[in-house]
């Protein structure tokens, strides 16, 4: 018999726990809609400031390419690995300790909930930007500033959490996100071709030769954040078998069908309003009040749903270490929800409010998360545990990507959090920007 070595050992010792939630109930086309819900989320309206202002036309479309390009091979990486080891490895952390060990599967958990909380934090910061954007729209006083309508995006995203129970259970609200996408990229997308024809934009990337470093580091890690959930596995985990077959072609879908209303939004806005676009480019679209105001409340209702998607892995962790199953409108189920949910809800929407700096922790989130697990770790995993599969080639290429997207995720957790103290100089707390 061969001996076992510590790694092994510790892959016993780490207990992967039956889950309270749904797996293996979805095709592979609802799993591409999840994705693309993600990809397409009200953050697109966000890309024409965040990425594509620090960066220019060159950087920004060649750097759009290759980050969709570089995401999709990261994300196959890691859905390959789903069935490692003969067994479904349904969270990211149940995949990293088989791998690894029982402090990797600590250390994931936290990176990962990191990843997910600054996510929601930046969800609940564009429903509450939607949500003033139409209150600006039909009123001059501007009594009520962003931190109150934060709170009430705050308040309608605990409702839906607590409604609905699990990932799979979101179905047919997955069509309506759809719709709500494509009704706020089509007007933005409309009326920034209208004011682009009529007027002369200027390209020149802001800011002095420092800032302007700072600022393009910050944009990389924005590509890699519009790209990646951080939450592969859980997705993986819901897809009908065969599971790796199913979520390649979710993933083909994402990264081509579902990627080109992101292009479209993100290109046009740019186009449209150059250096001056607005990091919420609704708020730089010209036309009719009632076509913004539509547009916005799509925004608005599109991200309580895709909340829900980033939230929910916190949620299965919760619901199954508390024993929460059956029926969901069990009084025990029902109160546990509104408890746990509402209360992590409330601790996001008061981080949202305070600190409202929507590029800023795309910046962060991008930097000390989404490089981290998607693209270091999904490396060196594959590197791990296909060790005696892969040719010399292969493994200096993932030693590669593991070295480069290191350096790049420190350098920009540097720039995102010059980003946020610079923002926080300049702003009080509970800023109404």
């Amino acid at each position: 018999m061969a001996p076992i070595n510590d790694v092994d050992v510790e892959r016993m010792e780490v207990a992967v726990p039956e889950t309270a939630h749904q797996i293996s109930s979805d095709s592979w086309f609802q799993v591409g809609f999840v994705l693309t819900t993600g990809i397409n989320s009200a953050y697109v309206l966000g890309y024409s400031g965040t990425i594509m202002v620090p960066l220019g036309w060159i950087a920004g479309v060649v750097g759009l390419i290759a980050a969709t390009a570089i995401s999709l091979y990261a994300n196959t990486l890691i859905a390959k690995l789903h069935e490692f080891g003969g067994k479904r490895h349904i969270r990211y952390r149940d995949l990293a300790g088989f791998v690894y060990g029982r402090k990797a599967y600590s250390l994931t958990w936290g990176l990962q909930y990191v990843n997910l909380f600054m996510i929601n934090v930046g969800y609940i910061i564009l429903a509450g930007q939607a949500l003033k954007a139409v209150y600006v729209l039909f009123s001059d006083e501007h009594v009520m500033k962003l931190p109150y309508f934060i709170a009430i995006a705050g308040v309608v995203c605990a409702l839906f959490a607590i409604s609905i129970p699990h990932l799979s259970a979101l179905r047919i609200w997955l069509g309506f996100s759809t719709v709500f996408s494509l009704i706020y990229i089509i007007v933005a997308f409309v009326l920034s071709l209208k004011d682009g024809v009529n007027t002369s934009a200027d390209y020149s990337i802001p800011g002095s030769s420092t800032s302007k470093i700072f600022t393009t580091i910050g944009a990389a890690a924005n590509l890699v954040f519009a790209f990646n959930t951080g939450m592969l596995p859980e997705i993986q985990a819901t897809v009908r078998q065969p599971v790796v077959k199913n979520m390649l072609k979710a993933l083909y879908f994402q990264f081509t069908v579902g990627v080109l209303p992101m292009y479209a939004v993100t290109f046009i806005g740019y186009w449209a309003y150059g250096s001056s676009t607005s990091t919420y480019l609704l708020n730089s679209v010209n036309g009719p009040i009632w076509v913004k105001a539509i547009a916005n409340i799509s925004a608005f209702l599109q991200t309580v749903i895709a909340l829900h998607i980033f939230a929910s892995p916190m949620y299965e962790y919760l619901d199954t270490r508390y024993g929460i199953t059956g029926s969901a409108l069990n009084v025990k189920n029902l109160s546990f929800r509104i408890g746990v949910r509402g209360g992590y809800l409330a601790i996001t929407t008061l981080v949202s409010a305070m600190l409202p700096f929507l590029g800023d922790f795309m910046s962060l989130t991008g930097a000390v998360s989404t490089f981290p697990l998607t693209f270091i770790l999904a490396n060196h995993m594959y590197l791990v545990a296909k060790k005696t599969k892969l040719t010399s080639l292969h493994k200096l290429w993932h030693w590669f990507n593991v070295c480069f997207f290191s350096c790049m995720s420190l350098a920009a957790a540097v720039a995102a959090l010059r980003l946020i103290a610079v923002d926080s100089k300049n702003y009080n707390l509970f800023a109404d920007l």
